[in-house]
C-alpha cells in the first residue's frame, strides 16, 4: 500500500487532469478488472464526500474501479454510522488517507444557514437532524460581520464544516487516532469547486 503522501498526490495529479479535460482514461468497468477485483480490493484513499450529484468522487479524481471507497451523505457530515465505514476501510483494507469532500454551493450549508437566519427551516425530522450536525461548524461565523453576507457565510460555512467534519475523524475514534500517530495515517479537508472543476486541499491535517 502507498503512504498518504502518495495517495494525496495520486489524487492531486488525478484532479488536474480531471479539471483540464484530459482524463487518463482509466478502464473503469471492463470484464478484467471487474473479475480482479471480485477477489478482493485495495483502495488507495477514502472519500467521505457530499451527496450532491454533481461531485462524483471517482470522476474528479479522475480513478477507476476499486481505486477508492467513497463514503457519501448530504453535507459531508459525520455520525457514528459514518465514522464506522471511514474505520471499517482503514482496518480492513489498510487505506492510508481519507479525504472529507466538500464543494461550493453546498445544500445542506444552504439549509443550514436558512435555518440559523430564520428564513425558512426542513419540514422533515430527518433533513432537519443533517442542518443540525451542520450547525455548530456555522454558529460561530453567524458572530462575526460575515451574518450580513450571506453569500460569504455560506462560503465560509462549507470550508467550516468541512474542517469540523475532519477534525472529528481524527479525534473522534480511538483507531483512527492510533493509526495517525503509529502509521502515519492522515486525514484532510477539501472543497470541489463546481466552477472550475478544482478540488483545494486546503486542511491537510
Amino acid at each position: 500500500m502507498i503512504s498518504a503522501t502518495e495517495a494525496l498526490e495520486r489524487l492531486r495529479d488525478g484532479n488536474r487532469r480531471f479539471a483540464a479535460g484530459a482524463c487518463s482514461g482509466v478502464e473503469h468497468g471492463g470484464q478484467n478488472r471487474r473479475r480482479e477485483l471480485a477477489l478482493g480490493q485495495e483502495p488507495f484513499a477514502t472519500v467521505l464526500g457530499c451527496s450532491d450529484s454533481r461531485v462524483p468522487a471517482e470522476l474528479i479524481f479522475d480513478q477507476g474501479l476499486g481505486d477508492l471507497f467513497v463514503i457519501r451523505v448530504a453535507g459531508n457530515i459525520i455520525a457514528p454510522s459514518l465514522v464506522g465505514s471511514v474505520e471499517f476501510a482503514a482496518a480492513y483494507f489498510g487505506t492510508p488517507l481519507v479525504v472529507v469532500l466538500g464543494h461550493t454551493q453546498c445544500g445542506a450549508i444552504a439549509a443550514t444557514v436558512e435555518d440559523l437566519t430564520r428564513q425558512s427551516g426542513p419540514q422533515s425530522p430527518n433533513l432537519q437532524s443533517i442542518v443540525n450536525r451542520v450547525k455548530p461548524s456555522v454558529l460561530p461565523l453567524m458572530n462575526t460581520e460575515l451574518r450580513h453576507d450571506l453569500d460569504a457565510l455560506s462560503r465560509e460555512a462549507v470550508r467550516a464544516n468541512i474542517r469540523a467534519s475532519a477534525n472529528h475523524l481524527r479525534h473522534g475514534s480511538e483507531l483512527m487516532e492510533s493509526l495517525i500517530e503509529q502509521k502515519g495515517f492522515r486525514v484532510v479537508g477539501a472543497e470541489y469547486s463546481l466552477e472550475t472543476g478544482l478540488v483545494d486541499f486546503f486542511d491537510l491535517g
